[in-house]
């Protein structure tokens, strides 16, 4: 449960470094919403994510990996997306702005993950069973 709450932080707190971060990408709501918006993010990436990284599995490797940057693009562009349509008030003007997010979602979310120990955690839980 420790390591559930910590992901949705992490995913909470790098949406906000791209919406400070980056023009195009706005946030108006209570910060409530934003952790609302981080669990919708998480859900998006843990549900949807491996389903479209394994139909382009070839594209990822004839771009060398690259790929994966168009792919959390659009899974960030499908956060957005959901959150209009729960009224929860995150908005990406395009495909840059959104393209632009997600390199800064990626890197603050490797870097709190690092600082806080996520991996630790998740691998002290798996070894406790």
């Amino acid at each position: 449960m420790a390591y559930l709450i910590l992901r949705i932080m992490i995913n909470a707190l790098s949406i906000v470094a791209a919406v400070k971060l980056i023009d195009g990408i706005t946030f108006s709501g209570e910060w409530w919403k934003m952790i609302m918006i981080g669990a919708i993010f998480g859900l998006i990436n843990s549900l949807i994510k491996p389903i479209v990284m394994f139909f382009t599995f070839p594209f990822i490797i004839f771009t060398l990996g690259l790929f994966t940057l168009i792919i959390n693009t659009l899974m960030l562009l499908l956060t957005a997306s959901l959150s209009s349509s729960l009224n929860l008030g995150l908005q990406i003007n395009g495909f840059w702005p959104a393209f632009w997010g997600a390199l800064i979602v990626s890197i603050v979310s490797m870097l709190l993950s690092w600082i806080t120990g996520a991996k630790r955690i998740k691998v002290y839980r798996d070894s406790d069973r």
